[in-house]
Protein backbone atom coordinates (compact mmCIF):
# COMPACT_ATOMS: atom_id res chain seq x y z
CA UNK A 1 0.00 0.00 0.00
CA UNK A 2 1.15 3.53 -0.82
CA UNK A 3 -0.05 6.84 0.60
CA UNK A 4 0.28 10.35 -0.79
CA UNK A 5 -0.45 14.01 -0.15
CA UNK A 6 -1.75 15.98 -3.12
CA UNK A 7 -3.17 19.39 -3.94
CA UNK A 8 -6.37 18.84 -5.88
CA UNK A 9 -9.23 21.21 -6.73
CA UNK A 10 -7.95 23.92 -4.42
CA UNK A 11 -7.32 21.83 -1.32
CA UNK A 12 -4.78 19.45 0.19
CA UNK A 13 -5.89 15.83 0.24
CA UNK A 14 -4.48 12.58 1.51
CA UNK A 15 -4.88 9.55 -0.67
CA UNK A 16 -4.37 5.84 -1.02
CA UNK A 17 -2.75 4.87 -4.33
CA UNK A 18 -4.08 1.91 -6.25
CA UNK A 19 -3.11 1.15 -9.83
CA UNK A 20 -1.75 4.66 -10.34
CA UNK A 21 -5.01 6.25 -9.16
CA UNK A 22 -5.60 8.18 -5.94
CA UNK A 23 -8.48 7.17 -3.69
CA UNK A 24 -9.11 10.18 -1.39
CA UNK A 25 -9.07 9.58 2.35
CA UNK A 26 -11.95 11.02 4.36
CA UNK A 27 -10.48 12.11 7.69
CA UNK A 28 -13.95 12.89 9.02
CA UNK A 29 -14.41 9.16 9.57
CA UNK A 30 -12.00 9.31 12.52
CA UNK A 31 -11.87 12.60 14.48
CA UNK A 32 -8.51 11.66 16.02
CA UNK A 33 -6.82 11.62 12.60
CA UNK A 34 -5.86 15.00 11.15
CA UNK A 35 -2.71 14.30 9.11
CA UNK A 36 -0.60 11.76 7.28
CA UNK A 37 1.65 11.58 10.33
CA UNK A 38 -1.36 10.55 12.43
CA UNK A 39 -2.10 7.69 10.03
CA UNK A 40 1.51 6.52 10.12
CA UNK A 41 1.53 6.65 13.93
CA UNK A 42 -1.46 4.30 14.16
CA UNK A 43 -0.89 0.71 15.33
CA UNK A 44 -1.93 -0.53 11.87
CA UNK A 45 -1.54 2.27 9.27
CA UNK A 46 -2.72 0.13 6.35
CA UNK A 47 -5.90 -0.93 8.13
CA UNK A 48 -6.62 2.68 9.12
CA UNK A 49 -6.03 3.95 5.57
CA UNK A 50 -8.51 1.41 4.23
CA UNK A 51 -11.04 2.56 6.81
CA UNK A 52 -10.59 6.18 5.71
CA UNK A 53 -10.64 5.46 1.96
CA UNK A 54 -13.63 7.20 0.41
CA UNK A 55 -14.56 4.81 -2.39
CA UNK A 56 -17.63 6.91 -3.18
CA UNK A 57 -15.51 9.92 -4.17
CA UNK A 58 -14.14 10.17 -7.70
CA UNK A 59 -10.61 8.81 -8.03
CA UNK A 60 -8.03 10.56 -10.19
CA UNK A 61 -4.65 9.65 -11.70
CA UNK A 62 -1.68 10.45 -9.49
CA UNK A 63 0.14 11.72 -12.58
CA UNK A 64 -2.55 14.34 -13.25
CA UNK A 65 -2.33 16.17 -9.94
CA UNK A 66 0.17 18.20 -7.95
CA UNK A 67 1.96 15.81 -5.62
CA UNK A 68 3.16 17.43 -2.40
CA UNK A 69 5.99 16.42 -0.10
CA UNK A 70 4.57 13.70 2.20
CA UNK A 71 5.55 15.44 5.41
CA UNK A 72 3.61 17.21 8.15
CA UNK A 73 5.43 18.43 11.25
CA UNK A 74 8.10 15.74 11.36
CA UNK A 75 11.74 16.66 11.75
CA UNK A 76 14.09 15.33 9.06
CA UNK A 77 17.37 13.77 10.15
CA UNK A 78 20.07 12.12 8.07
CA UNK A 79 22.78 9.51 8.43
CA UNK A 80 26.18 9.91 6.84
CA UNK A 81 29.00 7.60 5.77
CA UNK A 82 26.75 4.54 5.62
CA UNK A 83 28.09 3.40 2.22
CA UNK A 84 31.75 2.85 1.36
CA UNK A 85 31.47 5.18 -1.67
CA UNK A 86 30.31 7.97 0.61
CA UNK A 87 33.19 7.35 3.01
CA UNK A 88 35.71 7.60 0.18
CA UNK A 89 34.18 10.82 -1.14
CA UNK A 90 34.10 12.48 2.28
CA UNK A 91 37.74 11.56 2.87
CA UNK A 92 38.83 13.02 -0.47
CA UNK A 93 36.92 16.29 -0.05
CA UNK A 94 38.27 16.91 3.46
CA UNK A 95 41.82 15.58 3.60
CA UNK A 96 42.50 17.07 7.03
CA UNK A 97 39.69 15.05 8.60
CA UNK A 98 39.83 11.95 6.42
CA UNK A 99 40.63 9.64 9.33
CA UNK A 100 37.45 10.70 11.12
CA UNK A 101 35.28 9.54 8.20
CA UNK A 102 37.17 6.25 8.13
CA UNK A 103 36.58 5.78 11.85
CA UNK A 104 32.86 6.61 11.74
CA UNK A 105 32.36 4.13 8.88
CA UNK A 106 33.51 1.26 11.13
CA UNK A 107 32.49 2.62 14.55
CA UNK A 108 29.41 1.29 16.37
CA UNK A 109 27.98 4.85 16.63
CA UNK A 110 26.78 6.23 13.25
CA UNK A 111 26.95 9.80 12.04
CA UNK A 112 23.50 11.33 12.55
CA UNK A 113 22.64 14.97 12.00
CA UNK A 114 19.62 17.23 11.81
CA UNK A 115 18.73 17.87 8.16
CA UNK A 116 15.54 19.94 7.83
CA UNK A 117 12.34 21.21 9.28
CA UNK A 118 9.17 20.54 7.31
CA UNK A 119 9.19 24.14 6.04
CA UNK A 120 12.58 23.63 4.39
CA UNK A 121 11.50 20.48 2.53
CA UNK A 122 10.31 20.61 -1.08
CA UNK A 123 8.19 18.07 -2.90
CA UNK A 124 8.19 16.58 -6.39
CA UNK A 125 8.66 19.13 -9.15
CA UNK A 126 9.62 21.96 -6.79
CA UNK A 127 13.10 23.50 -6.98
CA UNK A 128 15.97 22.23 -4.88
CA UNK A 129 18.59 24.87 -4.16
CA UNK A 130 22.31 25.42 -4.34
CA UNK A 131 23.54 27.81 -1.67
CA UNK A 132 24.57 31.20 -2.97
CA UNK A 133 28.04 30.75 -1.45
CA UNK A 134 28.68 27.22 -2.77
CA UNK A 135 30.46 26.32 -6.00
CA UNK A 136 30.42 22.55 -5.47
CA UNK A 137 27.01 21.16 -4.54
CA UNK A 138 25.76 17.66 -5.35
CA UNK A 139 22.55 15.72 -4.71
CA UNK A 140 22.57 12.71 -2.43
CA UNK A 141 19.90 10.11 -3.31
CA UNK A 142 18.76 8.30 -0.19
CA UNK A 143 16.12 5.90 1.04
CA UNK A 144 13.92 7.77 3.54
CA UNK A 145 12.51 6.00 6.57
CA UNK A 146 9.23 7.17 8.08
CA UNK A 147 9.48 6.54 11.81
CA UNK A 148 6.53 6.95 14.18
CA UNK A 149 6.80 8.35 17.74
CA UNK A 150 7.40 4.90 19.24
CA UNK A 151 10.31 4.39 16.79
CA UNK A 152 8.74 1.85 14.45
CA UNK A 153 9.62 2.06 10.76
CA UNK A 154 6.17 2.61 9.25
CA UNK A 155 6.99 3.74 5.72
CA UNK A 156 9.60 4.29 3.04
CA UNK A 157 10.17 7.21 0.69
CA UNK A 158 12.81 8.97 -1.39
CA UNK A 159 15.00 11.76 -0.10
CA UNK A 160 17.48 14.11 -1.75
CA UNK A 161 20.02 15.32 0.81
CA UNK A 162 21.60 18.25 -1.02
CA UNK A 163 25.19 18.77 0.08
CA UNK A 164 27.58 21.70 -0.40
CA UNK A 165 30.75 19.64 -0.57
CA UNK A 166 33.07 22.63 -0.79
CA UNK A 167 31.73 24.10 2.45
CA UNK A 168 31.92 20.82 4.37
CA UNK A 169 35.31 20.06 2.84
CA UNK A 170 36.73 23.34 4.07
CA UNK A 171 36.01 22.34 7.64
CA UNK A 172 33.85 19.44 8.94
CA UNK A 173 32.45 21.80 11.59
CA UNK A 174 30.68 23.59 8.74
CA UNK A 175 28.50 20.51 8.16
CA UNK A 176 25.27 22.20 9.34
CA UNK A 177 25.78 25.02 6.84
CA UNK A 178 26.59 22.55 4.06
CA UNK A 179 23.48 20.51 4.76
CA UNK A 180 20.77 22.68 6.32
CA UNK A 181 19.34 25.62 4.39
CA UNK A 182 16.15 26.52 2.53
CA UNK A 183 15.41 24.04 -0.25
CA UNK A 184 18.24 21.71 0.77
CA UNK A 185 16.00 18.66 1.05
CA UNK A 186 13.46 17.08 -1.28
CA UNK A 187 11.16 14.24 -0.22
CA UNK A 188 8.54 12.32 -2.16
CA UNK A 189 6.63 11.38 -4.12
CA UNK A 190 4.76 8.91 -1.89
CA UNK A 191 5.07 6.75 1.22
CA UNK A 192 5.22 2.99 0.71
CA UNK A 193 4.11 1.00 3.74
CA UNK A 194 6.43 -1.82 4.86
CA UNK A 195 4.23 -4.68 3.66
CA UNK A 196 4.38 -3.30 0.10
CA UNK A 197 8.18 -2.91 -0.05
CA UNK A 198 10.29 -5.49 -1.89
CA UNK A 199 12.98 -7.46 -0.10
CA UNK A 200 16.12 -5.40 0.69
CA UNK A 201 18.24 -7.32 -1.82
CA UNK A 202 15.87 -6.22 -4.59
CA UNK A 203 15.95 -2.50 -3.77
CA UNK A 204 18.01 -0.43 -6.20
CA UNK A 205 18.66 3.31 -5.99
CA UNK A 206 19.24 5.24 -9.21
CA UNK A 207 20.30 8.84 -9.76
CA UNK A 208 20.07 10.72 -13.08
CA UNK A 209 21.12 14.35 -13.50
CA UNK A 210 20.06 16.04 -16.74
CA UNK A 211 21.61 19.21 -18.14
CA UNK A 212 20.28 20.84 -21.30
CA UNK A 213 17.97 17.82 -21.71
CA UNK A 214 20.93 15.44 -21.83
CA UNK A 215 22.31 13.07 -19.18
CA UNK A 216 25.16 14.77 -17.30
CA UNK A 217 25.60 12.05 -14.67
CA UNK A 218 23.95 8.84 -13.64
CA UNK A 219 24.71 6.16 -11.10
CA UNK A 220 23.14 3.24 -9.27
CA UNK A 221 23.62 1.39 -6.03
CA UNK A 222 21.79 -1.24 -4.03
CA UNK A 223 20.45 -1.09 -0.51
CA UNK A 224 22.56 -4.17 0.29
CA UNK A 225 25.68 -2.00 -0.19
CA UNK A 226 24.81 -0.14 3.01
CA UNK A 227 27.17 -0.95 5.86
CA UNK A 228 24.61 -0.47 8.65
CA UNK A 229 21.22 -2.12 9.28
CA UNK A 230 18.27 0.26 9.04
CA UNK A 231 17.00 -0.83 12.44
CA UNK A 232 20.35 0.10 13.99
CA UNK A 233 20.19 3.64 12.58
CA UNK A 234 16.71 4.05 14.05
CA UNK A 235 17.81 2.74 17.42
CA UNK A 236 20.72 5.20 17.60
CA UNK A 237 18.50 8.08 16.47
CA UNK A 238 16.05 7.35 19.26
CA UNK A 239 18.64 7.27 22.04
CA UNK A 240 17.87 10.07 24.51
CA UNK A 241 15.65 11.67 21.89
CA UNK A 242 11.92 11.83 21.27
CA UNK A 243 9.83 12.67 18.24
CA UNK A 244 6.21 13.43 19.20
CA UNK A 245 5.24 14.01 15.55
CA UNK A 246 7.40 11.20 14.17
CA UNK A 247 10.62 11.68 12.23
CA UNK A 248 11.94 11.06 8.73
CA UNK A 249 15.45 9.62 8.53
CA UNK A 250 17.51 9.79 5.33
CA UNK A 251 19.79 6.76 5.42
CA UNK A 252 22.88 7.90 3.49
CA UNK A 253 24.03 7.74 -0.09
CA UNK A 254 26.05 5.26 -2.10
CA UNK A 255 26.08 7.37 -5.27
CA UNK A 256 28.57 10.24 -5.42
CA UNK A 257 29.31 12.20 -8.63
CA UNK A 258 33.02 12.67 -9.47
CA UNK A 259 34.97 15.51 -7.90
CA UNK A 260 34.86 17.58 -11.09
CA UNK A 261 31.05 17.56 -11.18
CA UNK A 262 28.85 20.22 -9.56
CA UNK A 263 25.16 20.92 -9.93
CA UNK A 264 24.17 23.96 -11.97
CA UNK A 265 21.02 26.03 -12.02
CA UNK A 266 18.74 24.56 -14.67
CA UNK A 267 19.73 20.94 -14.02
CA UNK A 268 17.08 18.33 -13.27
CA UNK A 269 17.69 15.67 -10.62
CA UNK A 270 15.76 12.39 -10.65
CA UNK A 271 16.03 9.71 -7.99
CA UNK A 272 14.34 6.36 -8.43
CA UNK A 273 14.05 3.69 -5.74
CA UNK A 274 12.53 0.27 -6.21
CA UNK A 275 9.16 0.03 -4.49
CA UNK A 276 8.77 3.77 -4.00
CA UNK A 277 8.85 5.49 -7.40
CA UNK A 278 10.69 8.50 -8.78
CA UNK A 279 11.39 11.93 -7.29
CA UNK A 280 12.32 14.69 -9.78
CA UNK A 281 13.30 18.27 -8.98
CA UNK A 282 14.73 21.20 -10.97
CA UNK A 283 17.80 22.98 -9.59
CA UNK A 284 18.09 26.69 -8.78
CA UNK A 285 20.82 28.72 -7.08
CA UNK A 286 20.35 31.43 -4.52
Amino acid sequence: MQLCKVFDQGSTKLGLIRGGFVIPLDLRRDPKITSLADILAAPEPAKLAMKLANVDETTFPLSSTQVMAPIDRQEVWAAGVTYKRSKTARESESAGAGSFYDKVYTAPRPELFFKATAERVVGPGSPIRIRQDSRWTVPEPELALYICPDLRIVGYGIGNDMSARDIEGENPLYLPQAKLYNGSCAIGPIVTLPEAMPAPEKIEIKLVIERNKMSAFQGTTKLTEMARPLASLVEWLGRDNSFPHGVILLTGTGIVPPDDFALQAGDNVSIEITGVGKLTNPVVQG
